[in-house]
């Protein structure tokens, strides 16, 4: 199974808020990962909605892990982004083996597997040990500037 490109910049943004102690901008998420802007700010809005994220507006504001976001699961997120669909589609178009096929069975066999999986990973879990450290590195100005 392939995540779509929100679903990532979610699961990344989720890392890098949760490992810093400090509020960060939209700006910044988008700097320090490099990723678009735009796209960022859509995706903020989105982990807001869930609880993975709060955002405080003005001029002190920015964008901080939510208290108790930790503990909602990757899975959680990764349902949130990309929905509850199946693998392939196999009404658009109708396919002729769809009476007699295996194949949707075990694919969905495998989403739910894959989704399991992801379940039992924490996102506080994401940043636990030397990964803190290093999410909070990307980005960031080299040491003496």
């Amino acid at each position: 199974m392939r995540l779509n490109r929100s679903t990532d910049m979610a699961l990344r943004i989720a890392m890098l808020t949760a490992a810093s102690p400090v509020r960060a901008t939209v700006d910044e998420l988008a700097t320090r990962l490099v990723l678009p802007r735009s796209h960022v700010a859509k995706v903020v809005q989105r982990l807001q909605r869930i609880g993975v994220l709060v955002t405080i507006r003005g001029r002190s504001g920015g964008v901080a892990f939510a208290e108790h976001a930790g503990d909602l699961t990757v899975g959680q997120v990764v349902r949130a982004f990309e929905g509850d669909g199946e693998v392939v589609n196999c009404a658009q178009p109708v396919c002729p083996l769809i009476a007699e096929c295996r194949l949707r069975g075990e694919l969905r066999r495998a989403q739910a597997a894959f989704l399991a999986v992801l379940d039992g990973v924490r996102l506080g879990d994401l940043v636990d040990g030397s990964a803190g450290p290093l999410l909070l590195s990307l980005g960031a100005p080299p040491a003496g500037r």
